[in-house]
């Protein structure tokens, strides 16, 4: 699939088929995330893939009881293992770090043919129960990953006229 084509193609899905993810596509995904670029090439982050049932349960009840959280056949936490790191703009190194890190998963599983859903909306103190991720840490997403259960499309976007400004911000 031409890059274009995966960015166009990409939506967040929020009903899975339960047929398992194979391990080679698995490892794409997860090799997308590893080459992903870092703050000083530091790679503070951690994946936690989740398979099991009950855990993936767990974290669809951390998730407010989003269904695909748990429906998916697995799902993938991403840790900030350097929450307290800020770049010298004033922004959170794990902030940026693990969004690229997420999004050249979901990039990645797009062009496998699998679906995700960037799961925002969850409980950190639930989260890191149910994946035993030290108080210290940061789970930054949860990321059910699949295969859809239906076909679905991309919702409609703002016009680059919209959001893009030159030369200095406008409103």
């Amino acid at each position: 699939m031409e890059f274009q084509d995966v960015i166009k193609k990409r939506y967040s899905v929020r009903e899975y088929a339960s047929r398992p993810v194979p391990d080679d596509k698995l490892a794409r995904i997860l090799e997308a995330a590893r080459l992903a670029p870092t703050a000083s090439n530091r790679q503070q982050l951690k994946l936690i893939v989740v398979k099991d049932a009950n855990t993936r349960k767990e974290l669809m009840e951390a998730a407010g009881n989003q269904a695909h959280v748990g429906q998916a056949p697995l799902v993938i936490a991403a840790v900030a293992v350097d929450p307290e790191r800020m770049m010298p703009c004033d922004v959170p190194t794990y902030a940026v770090d693990l969004a690229i890190a997420i999004e050249h998963m979901v990039l990645a599983a797009t062009n496998e043919g699998l679906g995700t859903c960037w799961i925002g909306a969850f409980s950190q103190e639930k989260a890191r129960k149910a994946l035993g991720v030290p108080d210290k840490y940061k789970v930054v997403t949860v990321l059910p990953l699949g295969y859809p259960a239906k076909d679905g499309a991309p919702r409609a976007k703002k016009s680059l006229e919209e959001i893009v400004c030159y030369e200095s911000f406008k409103e």
